[in-house]
């Protein structure tokens, strides 16, 4: 079958129309490439800042989506690395766009055996709205592939608050999609994978740029998004946290044993992978105080297996809070239901009047 798109070698990698009837758009700025492969992918720095909102925090209003992408083989070397960015002329999704059936990734699949893994770095988590269908497109891709792995990590989730019409469609997508877990994986972007979007996928920045702290006001939203994820999904993500830069030890002491208790009533029963297994400090209000993160190399990540996992869940039945009781109730719940002694009222009964017959013929033979 004729693929939908069309690739053009350019200076440093390639350009690809996704759908080879695009053409030039006065209302989209990226038409008619929306997909970029290797050095071709970066972006410019601000471009960078205002779709992933790094290094302060998501940035409002959020027109533009824009997802970078790896493909790996199973031993983890790269294959290939690009860009997709969203079409604001025919309101399309940059996974809507990579994950087409006879399309990009499924063409580069086909024809390298060899890729094993896809790693998608997305400005916005995907949704399943009408117009876009991107979780349906890479469940049924991912059913196509059953050897490959899919990671997402994003910078923000997208419509999935209650005052959007389609967030609960997009909240149910998002749990079916977890579900496929160990093959995908759900995470928000947190700690060295800034630095490595940085290296690899921005241009113009290098040096100490490049490992630039993480401010305050964008861990604060790689927190909230590490809880958001695990509370539509269940599944624990994949998080970085950080701490704050402090002077002294007593204080870090101090400030964790506080933050540990507001974390376990703020975020009762939650838990996160976090880099050191500990509980870590809250984080300051200041949205542009610098925070130390921790080296967790992105690298050393858990790899990704795929096959049959004894850990893996069947059916998936989350968020339920067992009702508290004491040790009599537990003994009651052994007591048969008040409805239901009619048979033994029967039985009764038919037992006491079995045991008066035997009387009765007990007396006639002791008068005999």
């Amino acid at each position: 079958m004729e693929p939908l798109y069309e690739e053009y070698l350019a200076n440093h990698g390639t350009i690809v129309k996704p759908y080879y009837w695009l053409s030039f758009s006065l209302d989209c700025s990226n038409c008619p490439y929306h997909i970029r492969t290797g050095e071709e992918a970066r972006v410019p720095y601000s471009e960078f800042y205002q779709i992933f909102g790094f290094p302060y925090g998501p940035a409002y209003p959020q027109t533009k989506h824009l997802t970078f992408y790896e493909l790996k083989t199973s031993s983890g070397s790269l294959v290939q690395k690009g860009h997709a960015s969203s079409c604001t002329g025919n309101n399309t999704h940059p996974e809507s766009m990579l994950f087409e059936m006879n399309g990009y990734l499924d063409s580069a699949i086909r024809n390298n055996n060899a890729i094993r893994h896809i790693i998608l770095y997305s400005g916005n988590s995907p949704c399943n709205e009408a117009d876009h269908c991107c979780i349906s497109k890479m469940y049924n891709f991912l059913i196509m592939y059953p050897d490959v792995t899919l990671s997402i990590y994003f910078s923000q989730l997208y419509h999935t608050e209650p005052e959007f019409p389609a967030s609960a469609w997009n909240r149910e997508a998002l749990r079916s999609l977890a579900s496929l877990w160990p093959q995908v994986i759900l995470s928000p972007i947190s700690g060295s994978i800034w630095h490595s979007l940085l290296n690899n996928f921005v241009s113009g920045v290098s040096g100490s740029t490049v490992f630039q702290p993480i401010l305050t006001g964008r861990a604060q939203a790689d927190r909230h998004n590490a809880y958001e994820i695990n509370a539509i999904t269940g599944v624990r993500p994949y998080f970085t946290d950080v701490l704050p830069q402090t002077k002294e030890n007593q204080i870090i002491k101090a400030q964790a044993a506080l933050d540990s208790y507001l974390l376990n009533n703020v975020f009762p029963g939650q838990s996160f992978q976090v880099a050191n297994g500990q509980p870590q400090p809250n984080l300051t209000p200041d949205l542009r105080v610098p925070v130390v993160f921790v080296l967790v190399p992105f690298r050393d990540l858990p790899p990704i297996h795929v096959g049959q996992n004894p850990h893996k869940p069947r059916n998936v039945v989350r968020h339920l809070n067992m009702p508290q009781m004491s040790f009599q109730e537990t003994k009651d719940l052994r007591r048969p239901p008040l409805g239901m002694p009619v048979e033994r009222v029967e039985i009764m009964e038919k037992l006491a009047s079995t045991k008066e017959a035997d009387e009765k013929k007990k007396k006639k033979k002791g008068k005999k």
